[in-house]
């Protein structure tokens, strides 16, 4: 039993090495599009019927917090821009700029 669970254990760590994730990350379902929306509405903090202007005006007061120069980090400022980028793909054709 012991021997099983070394050797799990060796396989697990391989696949981590192997393809970056461990062996249960491949069972979780895929994020769908909902679930982005939802995810990039709660960072920016932005309700479900924001306008263009409210997101972008979200967006700048978020960037500026997590800025690398004021202390966060590049890959914060690039969740802040998809998410910024994701709810005006959602937006309608008539609210969104010319």
């Amino acid at each position: 039993m012991i021997r099983f669970l070394i050797i799990a254990a060796l396989l697990s760590v391989v696949c981590r090495w192997a393809f970056g994730r461990w062996p249960w990350d491949f069972l979780k379902p895929a994020p769908t599009r909902s679930q982005a929306v939802f995810r990039a509405r709660k960072l920016l903090d932005v309700s479900a019927d924001a306008s263009h202007a409210q997101i972008i005006e979200a967006h700048k007061r978020l960037v500026s917090q997590v800025h690398p120069d004021r202390g966060g980090s590049a890959a914060q400022v690039h969740e802040a821009n998809a998410a910024r980028d994701i709810l005006i793909d959602q937006l309608p054709p008539s609210e969104k700029p010319r």
